[in-house]
């Protein structure tokens, strides 16, 4: 039986803040890097069936890259938004909105899910 709450990605989410402050990135494109961290990291738990979905991030040396991995092949699609008032079902499209480039690809045993945002952001 899987949890009913996401696993913590508060140490990743922290990691991710110090990689780019001490990177001397402006603190919005921060902001904005860990709400699609948060939002990929939340998508993987709950629509790929993994109970600690693994991360990789990487600056090199201007763009930042964060893929999240997961057990599902099933890509992910951006669902229509048809009911203002859902409660979920918005995650994609806040990642495209705050990342330069994002998408997805599958893998031998699930998908890799990934955005990028320029520090020029």
């Amino acid at each position: 039986m899987r949890a009913l709450t996401p696993p913590d990605c508060s140490t990743i989410r922290a990691e991710l803040r110090a990689i780019l402050h001490t990177a001397h990135w402006p603190p919005e494109a921060i902001d904005d890097a860990e709400l699609a961290f948060q939002e990929l990291f939340v998508n993987a738990w709950q629509h790929g069936g993994c109970p600690a979905p693994a991360v990789l991030v990487s600056l090199c040396p201007t763009v930042l890259r964060v893929a999240v991995c997961d057990d599902c092949p099933t890509l992910p699609e951006p669902r229509p938004s048809t009911d203002p008032y859902a409660e979920s079902g918005r995650g994609l499209r806040l990642v495209h909105a705050l990342t330069h480039r994002s998408g997805a690809h599958p893998t031998k045993s699930g998908k890799v899910t990934w955005f990028e945002l320029d520090a020029a952001a």
